[in-house]
C-alpha cells in the first residue's frame, strides 16, 4: 500500500469519529467553535502520533483519550461558560436594561447535525438529544472539569467505570467518586426537564405553528396562551433575562417592540425546536438576520425562549441565509 492510501485509510478511519467527538467537547467546552477546534486538534494530534498507538485500547477510546486531554487544556484557565439564569435573578420588565458582560463567556448554541450521530436506539438517541439541551450542558458548566469528563463518559456515553478510569489514568474508586460528586452538583443545579422533540409530535407541531403564527402577527394575546406562567426569556450576549409571561409580553411591547413584523424560519439546535428570527431590513426590502431563537417546551406550552443575537457567527454555522 503506498503512503498516500495508508494517510487516505487513517483520515477515513478517524473521520468516522468526528460527529460523536465534537458531541463530547461540545458538552466539556459549551462552545460550538471552541469544540470544533478540539476535535480538529484530536485528529491532528492522532494523525502525528499514530505510530504510537499499539491498539491496546480501541481506535475510538485513544481518541477519546486525546479530546479530554485537549478538553482539559483548554479548560484549565478556569473560565465557565453561562447563560444569563446562571447569573442573577430574573429582573422585572419596569427595570429591564440592555447590558453586556465582557468579561463572561456565554454558552454557545449548536446545529444538531454536528454533535448527534445517526443511532438506531431510540433510548440512546434520547440520552444524546437530553444531554446537548441548553440547560444540561449549562449545568454541566458548574462541574469541575475532570468530574465532568466522568459523569459525560459514564451517564451520556455509558462506558464502564473501568474504562473511563484507564481514559483518565486512574483508578475506579475515583471515578465513581467523582460520578458521585458530580451527581450531586447536578442535582442542585436542577436542570428543567423538556419534552422531548425528536420527532416532534402533532401537539408539538400545532404549538410552534400556533407561536410563528403568534410572533409574525405580534399578537400577545395569543402568544401569553402559549407560554407557561413561569417562562425564561433570555438574549446574550445581554445579561437581561425575564421570567414570566406577563414581563416577557411587557417586554416584547416596549423595546422588544421594533421585533414586529419579523418572519421566523424554523430550524433546531441543542436537541430542541429553533427558529431562525428574521427582522425586517431598514431599506424596506427583505429581511435580515436578527436572532436565532432555541425554544424549550415543557408540559405542552413554551418554558422558554433564548434569543442567540450574534447572527453574523450563529447564522453561517447553521446554513442559514443572513437574507429573505
Amino acid at each position: 500500500m503506498t503512503d498516500l492510501a495508508t494517510q487516505e485509510d487513517l483520515d477515513s478511519r478517524l473521520e468516522k469519529y468526528r460527529t460523536e467527538l465534537t458531541g463530547y467537547c461540545y458538552r466539556m467546552l459549551g462552545s460550538a467553535f471552541e469544540a470544533e477546534d478540539a476535535v480538529q486538534d484530536t485528529m491532528v494530534r492522532a494523525w502525528r502520533s499514530f505510530e504510537k498507538f499499539e491498539g491496546r485500547s480501541s481506535l475510538r477510546s485513544w481518541l477519546y483519550r486525546i479530546a479530554t486531554n485537549v478538553c482539559l487544556d483548554m479548560l484549565s484557565a478556569g473560565n465557565r461558560r453561562a447563560r444569563p439564569m446562571d447569573l442573577t435573578a430574573a429582573t422585572p420588565v419596569a427595570q429591564a436594561r440592555l447590558t453586556t458582560r465582557p468579561e463572561i463567556t456565554w454558552l454557545e448554541p449548536v446545529p444538531d447535525g454536528r454533535v448527534l450521530t445517526s443511532v438506531a436506539d431510540p433510548a440512546e438517541t434520547a440520552v444524546e438529544r437530553e444531554s446537548i439541551r441548553l440547560a444540561f450542558v449549562a449545568a454541566l458548566q458548574h462541574l469541575p472539569p475532570k468530574q465532568r469528563a466522568v459523569l459525560i463518559l459514564r451517564e451520556v456515553l455509558a462506558w464502564k467505570a473501568a474504562e473511563v478510569a484507564e481514559l483518565l489514568g486512574t483508578t475506579v474508586a475515583s471515578v465513581n467518586s467523582a460520578l458521585q460528586r458530580a451527581r450531586a452538583t447536578l442535582a442542585e443545579s436542577d436542570p428543567a426537564a423538556t419534552d422531548a422533540a425528536d420527532p416532534l409530535d402533532a401537539e408539538q407541531k400545532a404549538l410552534l405553528e400556533r407561536y410563528v403564527a403568534a410572533f409574525e402577527s405580534y399578537d400577545m394575546e395569543a402568544l401569553t396562551a402559549l407560554l407557561h406562567d413561569d417562562a425564561k426569556f433570555s438574549m446574550p450576549p445581554y445579561d437581561l433575562w425575564l421570567q414570566g409571561h406577563a414581563d416577557i409580553v411587557g417586554w416584547m411591547l416596549g423595546v422588544g417592540a421594533v421585533c414586529r413584523g419579523s418572519k421566523l424560519v424554523r430550524t433546531t439546535a441543542n436537541g430542541q425546536p429553533a427558529f431562525a428570527h428574521y427582522h425586517p431590513s431598514e431599506d424596506g426590502t427583505g429581511y435580515t438576520a436578527w436572532s436565532l431563537q432555541v425554544i424549550e417546551i415543557r408540559d405542552g406550552r413554551i418554558a422558554g425562549i433564548d434569543n442567540f443575537l450574534d447572527t453574523e457567527r450563529w447564522f453561517p454555522l447553521f446554513d442559514l441565509p443572513r437574507r429573505l
